[in-house]
């Protein structure tokens, strides 16, 4: 059974740079040919995709963020991390790391139980 879990601080400064760890337990994340997806769901909001982290180390990025995300890992640790830079109180959002089965987050089999980050000064 594959477990995420996303973790960092729950309050962020306008301007500053946004950043969470997911940590993954029972499977790892260098496995073909999985992807390893970051997720939001601002208030009142869908869900948006915000980018992924294959297997092999490549990512890919939404467009409509891609200026402002960097996704990378650590495989020592079996962990991805999210970088969203220059925040605003818009980036407000519950924030998720899932398993991502095409690499362009249409199908997720696994979640985290998603944080919430908020952006205010």
């Amino acid at each position: 059974q594959v477990q995420l879990q996303e973790s960092g601080p729950g309050l962020v400064k306008p301007s500053q740079t946004l950043s969470l760890t997911c940590t993954v337990s029972g499977g790892s994340i260098t496995t073909n040919y999985y992807y390893w997806s970051w997720i939001r769901q601002p208030p009142g909001k869908g869900l948006e995709w915000m980018g992924a982290i294959a297997y092999s180390g490549s990512t890919y990025y939404s467009p409509s963020l891609k200026s402002r995300t960097s996704i990378s890992r650590d495989t020592s640790k079996n962990q991805f991390t999210l970088q969203l830079s220059s925040v605003t109180p818009e980036d407000t959002a519950v924030y998720y790391c899932a398993r991502d089965l095409t690499g362009w987050g249409t199908e997720f089999d696994y979640w985290g139980q998603g944080t919430q980050v908020t952006v205010s000064s």
